[in-house]
């Protein structure tokens, strides 16, 4: 490939850091920095990863510049007449962006009554839309059970109300959605609303709760962010007090529905 080095500094021109880049792919910023200076190449799995962020094939790193550039800026999904549905996505993209972000993110679920479950998630922009990561880490300690989860979503904004929809990764998906509002217009640390899903425990029952967010920044620690993760009691000294009293509010109920129904 004569145009590789070329073509990955013309790509991660569009990134806010060399070192964002290399913590979102998980490459060795040294190694990157070989790369992109034409002391080595890629192997082949790493070039892959290097295309899959970017989503381009890993062959685009050989098109003439010109090309790449092109290929770099072109939407990556093909939206037809059929696809209505994603349409939708991202909607306000400049709104939107205000938002970008990791965010530390809590909710109630009828699988820990009384708690209050603490997950990470981050909105990067993509491909001219916004993508939602998510991840969730509980256990139990009584029963010895460990879970950790990954979801993988989308995020559109309208008249001011931000709506996601994502999908559990693995074998077995499921999805779940969450619109979350600003608590008042120029306020941008917390995001409050709903989310409705499935429990992981109890049949898998179909519940709706409130929710949310806290932004935490564009490059937090990311252990420190995971290490909050998991259940915790509403008097945790680990839950800020917007967050408490939102979620201990009298009306704050999680309404699921029946496993008799």
């Amino acid at each position: 490939m004569p145009h590789l080095v070329e073509n990955l500094k013309i790509a991660c021109a569009t990134q806010r850091s060399i070192s964002h880049l290399c913590r979102a792919i998980d490459i060795n910023r040294q190694q990157f920095n070989r790369y992109i200076n034409g002391q080595t190449r890629p192997s082949a799995h790493n070039l892959a990863r290097i295309a899959k962020y970017f989503d381009l094939d890993a062959a685009d790193f050989g098109l003439a510049p010109r090309l790449f550039r092109e290929r770099l800026r072109k939407p990556t999904l093909d939206l037809n007449q059929s696809s209505e549905l994603l349409k939708a996505f991202p909607g306000d993209l400049t709104a939107l962006r205000r938002h970008i972000g990791y965010f530390q993110t809590y909710h109630r679920s009828p699988s820990w009554p009384g708690m209050v479950v603490c997950s990470c998630s981050r909105f990067v922009e993509k491909g001219g839309l916004v993508h939602v990561k998510s991840m969730e880490r509980l256990r139990d300690a009584g029963n010895g059970i460990q879970q950790f989860s990954k979801y993988v979503g989308l995020a559109a904004f309208y008249r001011n109300r931000i709506f996601i929809t994502e999908r559990v990764v693995g074998p077995n998906p499921v999805l779940s959605q969450t619109i979350l509002l600003p608590f008042d217009e120029y306020q941008r640390v917390y995001l409050r609303g709903t989310t409705m899903g499935v429990s992981w425990r109890r049949e898998n029952l179909p519940y709706a709760s409130r929710m949310i967010w806290r932004h935490v920044g564009a490059e937090p620690n990311l252990r420190e962010l995971l290490s909050r993760c998991g259940p915790l009691p509403l008097s945790s000294r680990h839950l800020p007090p917007t967050v408490r009293s939102f979620l201990a509010d009298p009306s704050a109920e999680v309404y699921a529905v029946p496993a008799e129904y």
